[in-house]
């Protein structure tokens, strides 16, 4: 059975949400929820925050944490967590986002279970129905489309695969619209290859790093599930959470 380790990116600055990874309205830094839930996954031998601030470090120490620290100048969480791993042994390296402190532990086993059961497959990621018209026009919800086989085509902040009747969706429409839940699986030694790639034009303009892959040539299996992921993005994002904590607690 391969070795899986969960990385995730923690940087400190955040131009919506200052701080966010740091934030404990609950009683526990938003990070270590992430931390706690990734620590349930049964497909996984470790848990490690990389983050590029000594305050970081420090929350996760004092929670019983592992974290590394990591440059201020990688331009994305997957270029953060391609560092972190150099000194970590491991087969399968899960990124899983800082901010998502209600993250499914099953949706972590998955998509390391895809790796091992796609051997073809360099990444893998999650997917999830959407049918609500208004959610498939959402620039924010990234959508992805399949081929017969669950393999990443093409992933959008458009609707895809568009209707022959744009913009509108038909009612009785049976195809079954994918939201991509941004979660990654990597096969540990293409995770540094894939950091080395240069950006590709569809990656700069969907603004979509996944891209990056399947422009060179990569594949990428996508797993279909029922969690939908509910990360902290704003202010109002983190009074919901909190709202929501207190509720399960009580």
């Amino acid at each position: 059975m391969a070795k899986a380790v969960v990385l995730i990116p923690a940087r400190y600055a955040s131009e919506r949400l200052p701080a966010k990874t740091l934030l404990r309205q609950t009683g526990k830094y938003l990070v270590q929820h992430v931390y706690e839930r990734a620590m349930v996954a049964t497909r996984v031998d470790q848990v490690v925050v990389a983050t590029d601030d000594e305050r970081v470090v420090e929350a996760v120490e004092s929670f019983g944490g592992k974290a590394v620290m990591t440059s201020t100048e990688h331009r994305s969480g997957t270029d953060r967590v391609a560092e972190a791993v150099c000194s970590i042994e491991a087969d399968i390296v899960v990124n899983v986002q800082g901010d998502e402190p209600e993250i499914d532990p099953g949706a972590i086993d998955m998509v390391v279970d895809l790796l091992e059961r796609h051997p073809s497959a360099d990444m893998s990621t999650l997917a999830c129905p959407v049918c609500e018209p208004e959610r498939l026009r959402d620039p924010n919800l990234v959508k992805v489309v399949l081929d017969s086989r669950g393999y990443a085509l093409y992933f959008s902040r458009s609707p895809i695969p568009a209707s022959k009747s744009y913009p509108d969706f038909p009612e009785g429409d049976e195809h079954v619209y994918l939201g991509h839940l941004g979660i990654y699986g990597f096969r540990r030694d293409f995770l540094f290859r894939y950091a080395a790639l240069e950006r590709t034009p569809l990656e700069k303009h969907e603004g979509l790093e996944q891209l990056r892959a399947i422009e060179h040539g990569h594949q990428i299996v996508v797993g279909v599930c029922s969690y939908q992921a509910l990360g902290i993005d704003t202010p109002a994002d983190y009074r919901e959470f909190v709202r929501r904590w207190r509720g399960d607690e009580h």
